[in-house]
């Protein structure tokens, strides 16, 4: 099971597992496919943060990367 801290940022997130890229988007992180959003705005941006900004529930991000074989570290 991979493990993914909510801490850290969205930028370190995807440079450590790629496969995560497509994952967010489809969760309506949909600026995540564009590489200059991602080297910009991803190195400040966490997966809280972000879901706040888009109204995301975070309770839904979690589930969804749970269903995905990821495991939450906060």
């Amino acid at each position: 099971m991979k493990t993914i801290d909510l801490s850290k940022t969205v930028n370190e997130l995807c440079t450590q597992d790629p496969a995560l890229i497509p994952i967010l988007a489809g969760m309506g992180f949909t600026e995540i496919v564009k590489p200059l959003m991602l080297s910009t705005v991803g190195k400040i941006m966490t997966i809280p943060k972000g879901a706040s900004m888009r109204g995301i529930d975070l309770k839904v991000i979690r589930a969804t990367l749970i269903a995905q074989g990821y495991e939450i570290q906060e």
